[in-house]
Parts: C-alpha cells; structure tokens; sequence
C-alpha cells in the first residue's frame, strides 16, 4: 500500500506546480513515439537530449515540442546544416565577422564571437549560411554534459549599416526552431545608444527566455563586467581585448580556416548531438 502511494506521488507535480523527473520523462517518452524512427543521422537529433531542449523551449507541452521537432528535422533533410564544409562559407568569414572561439568559459561552454562591424557581404541567405555552419562546429565543441553556447558581441566601430531587420529575422528564426535551448548567454559589449531602438523591435522575435539571457555589458561599468569576472576568471590570456581580456591579437583568417577545416574532419567521424 505504501509503494502505491508513492508510486501515485511520484507521478504528481511537485508542491510548486514542476513536473517530477519522472514526468519529463514520459513527455520525452511521448514526444519520440510520435516523431517514430529517425534513420541514420536525423536519430541524433531525436535523442533523449535533443527531445528535452525542444519540450523546454514549450514549457513541456508535448503537441508542440512535437510540432516544433518536426519541422527542424524537414529542415535538416533539405537544407544539410551537418554537411556545410569550410569551403563552402570561407568568403562569408574571411572578415571575421562570426567566430568560434578557441577557449571555452569556465564551465567548458564553446564561446562564439560576433563582431557586427566586420561584414563580408550583404546576403543574408550567405550570412544565415555561415551561421549555422558556425553553430553546428560550436555543438560539436561541446563536451558531454554540456548544451548550451555562449556569445560575445563587440559592438566596436558598429553602426546601424552594419545589421538589417531582415537577417536579425532569419538569425534569430534559424536558432530559435534549430538550436532550441543552445543559449548559455549572450553578452552584448559597449552597444552604442543607437543600437536601442534596434534591440527593442528584434527582441520582439525572440522567446521570452532568450531576451532574458541576453545581458549589455560596458567596460567602464564594473558591475556589469563582474559577469565576464565570473565566465572567464581563468580564461584571461586566450579572452580578446575587447571583451576585458588580455588577447590582442587581430583575427587570423589563415589559422582560423586551418582550425575550421580540423573540425570538419572531425565532423566526419563525431556524433555531435
């Protein structure tokens, strides 16, 4: 009688309205049932992992997580974000606009670098393009136990020709359906004043969550540096400039494709997901 009881508890919401682990479960359970058997690749993402992200992104509502799922896995099988090579976007790079670090933060998160001023080109459909060739290395560079990426964006030199609602539209569409729950963080450096108005219409296009995770850090603000203080504590060295580090040097374009091309070898032989 005792184990039913228990049994009955432990199938219940906790006291402040959360779902137990085991209720999770059964969602993530639920969701894989109904998306069915995924061949070769595509099974990655279908994962007891992957399924959680996407049940996060919806508050745990399973139609939806499956609705959301579904779609990101059409997507997959006609644009092949995994097969992206480093030749395929290297112009887009070449300035050095998107870049994945070569340090993590103190908790092993791969840390991506953005830097608005630097643009290669005026297509968005080459800039969403090197984007996602971007997060796919950066889930790649994950370790185990680990799903979330952090963004460093220095706003150096930036004016408001350097970015357009509609690639702010396609970016932000592109991780929020694909890369659900992948946000550690994004700290934004030294925004200027005309950024503002900007943020407040794209923040818009983003979940609730993301806004949240998105912090504007000034380096003559110490309180708002205390969280780069936290993150990178240890990682000063390798941590560029621009961001309270002690790195200056310029973006390697010949190292970074060297480096690029190794992932892409690894790639080939890595499940990433």
């Amino acid at each position: 009688m005792a184990l039913r009881i228990m049994n009955i508890v432990s199938k219940k919401a906790t006291s402040n309205g959360e779902l137990t682990q085991e209720m999770k479960q059964d969602k993530i359970d639920e969701v894989r049932n109904q998306i069915g058997h995924q061949d070769g690749k595509l099974s990655l993402h279908c994962s007891d992992a992957s399924v959680r992200r996407y049940l996060r992104t919806v508050n745990w509502n399973v139609s939806k997580a499956v609705k959301m799922l579904k779609a990101s896995l059409k997507w997959r099988l006609g644009y092949k974000p995994e097969e992206i090579r480093w030749d395929d976007v290297a112009k887009e790079a070449e300035a050095g606009r998107t870049y994945l670090a070569s340090y993590k933060d103190k908790y092993g998160r791969p840390v991506l670098v953005m830097r608005p001023r630097c643009q290669s080109s005026n297509s968005v459909k080459e800039q969403v393009k090197y984007l996602v060739y971007c997060m796919e290395k950066a889930v790649l560079d994950l370790n185990l136990d680990q799903h979330e990426i952090v963004w460093l964006v220095d706003f150096h030199g930036f004016s408001m020709s350097n970015v357009t609602l509609a690639a702010a539209r396609e970016v932000i569409n592109a991780l929020q359906n694909h890369y659900p729950q992948r946000l550690a963080v994004a700290l934004l450096f030294n925004a200027p004043k005309i950024f503002e108005p900007f943020w407040k219409v794209v923040k818009n296009f983003c979940d609730q969550e993301a806004t949240e995770r998105v912090k504007f850090v000034y380096s003559e603000d110490p309180n708002t540096m205390k969280i780069v203080d936290e993150l990178f504590e240890m990682e000063k060295e390798a941590l560029e400039t621009a961001f309270g580090g002690r790195n200056g040097e310029e973006f390697n374009i010949t190292m970074y494709a060297e480096r690029m091309r190794y992932y892409d070898r690894r790639a080939c032989n890595k499940l990433a997901y």
